[in-house]
């Protein structure tokens, strides 16, 4: 085994499309993954043992990112099966192949801050399941943590580099400079890092190996309505398409969304005696991506 070898699952994905390239700056043995055809070294489904087992020994990896599941609320709701097969059945696999294997690798879980909801910032103790997407991520935690690994929650913005994956910032640029009518929500808080910090954050988290659960996002979270506004803002697009409402108004959310996921990142700022940003500079950090489109 290559100690050095870092498989990245998932790789042509939201995050896998910015994390990819800013790790192969500083390391010439990445390896990357996809569930379908594309640019990926490796294509195969995850939710297979056989298969995953296959590849996985093939591999021989040292270090383990496993960016693949599946992100809509509203689809993990409908097709709990789906979910469970993306989110949870995936990661088991993983962990299954680290124990019988006896494999020296080491498994980074990318979570999500929907398993928190009530009143936040959220400590990681502080775990609230209000629906499908939250649960199977959940589980998929929880197999994670049957060997050695790092799970994050975390949430990000910023420009998409893939075209068939729009991210938060995407959809409002967007929007905005169509001239498309859109609601954004006034009591759905969040904390989010840019994923140009997220990627940062995680080649630290590779040079250390930490065991356990870490929040990671930036401090001092707002709703999204104050985030979406803050953003038109710095790139001086026109807001007057753009209007304020209240979760329970929204009626093109079916399945329950949770209203604070404000994070407490502590935990992981003692551990590397450090200081995440604010959400006010993420998203000035967010909009430079698109300074050239406008």
């Amino acid at each position: 085994m290559d100690i050095n070898k870092i498989l990245i699952l998932g790789a042509t994905g939201l995050l896998g499309s910015t994390l990819v390239p800013h790790l192969k700056k500083g390391c010439n043995n990445i390896v990357t993954h996809a569930r379908k055809k594309g640019t990926a070294d490796f294509i195969f489904y995850l939710d297979d043992w056989n298969t995953t087992c296959e590849f996985l020994t093939q591999i021989q990896p040292s270090i383990i990112i496993n960016l693949v599941g599946l992100t809509s609320v509203e689809f993990c709701q409908q097709q709990t099966h789906a979910s469970y097969l993306a989110n949870t059945r995936t990661v088991e696999n993983i962990a299954r192949w680290i124990k019988q294997s006896s494999a020296h690798c080491h498994l980074i879980q990318i979570s999500t801050d929907q398993v928190y909801d009530g009143d936040g910032p959220h400590i990681e103790d502080d775990i609230t399941l209000t629906n499908n997407y939250a649960l199977t991520k959940y589980a998929g935690e929880i197999a994670a943590g049957q060997v050695q690994s790092t799970i994050l929650r975390t949430n990000f913005v910023g420009r998409s580099k893939v075209s068939y994956r729009e991210s938060l910032t995407d959809w409002v640029y967007t929007s905005l400079t169509t001239s498309k009518n859109v609601q954004v929500l006034t009591d759905v808080l969040f904390s989010p890092l840019s994923m140009k910090t997220l990627v940062e954050m995680i080649e630290l988290i590779i040079r250390n190996k930490p065991v356990g659960v870490y929040n990671l996002g930036s401090r001092a979270g707002m709703s999204k309505a104050d985030f979406d506004f803050e953003f038109a803002k710095i790139l001086g697009l026109p807001v007057d398409t753009m209007s304020r409402i209240g979760i329970s108004e929204a009626t093109f959310l079916h399945a329950y969304r949770p209203k604070d996921m404000r994070m407490d990142c502590s935990k992981f700022e003692k551990l590397f005696g450090i200081k995440l940003p604010r959400l006010s500079d993420e998203i000035k950090k967010s909009a430079e991506d698109y300074y050239e489109k406008t």
